[in-house]
């Protein structure tokens, strides 16, 4: 699994990015979630997560998303 922080969460659409801390991507790239694929409470910008990275057609998505 990733580790990451929330680098944005918009709580009105229930989508968000992730930072990865492990150099998983190139060019610093972000991490797409989106809070039906989270469950539980809305995710705050800067809390630490665990997650595995799919490919999608827009680009990387989080899923199996952890709270930390």
């Amino acid at each position: 699994m990733a580790t990451g922080k929330v680098d944005f969460f918009n709580d009105t659409g229930g989508y968000g990015f992730i930072s990865t801390d492990d150099g998983d991507l190139d060019d610093d790239e972000d991490v797409f979630f989106h809070m039906e694929d989270v469950g539980g409470p809305d995710l705050e910008e800067g809390q630490e997560v665990e997650f595995d990275i799919e490919s999608s057609p827009k680009g990387p998505r989080a899923t199996n998303l952890v709270r930390n």
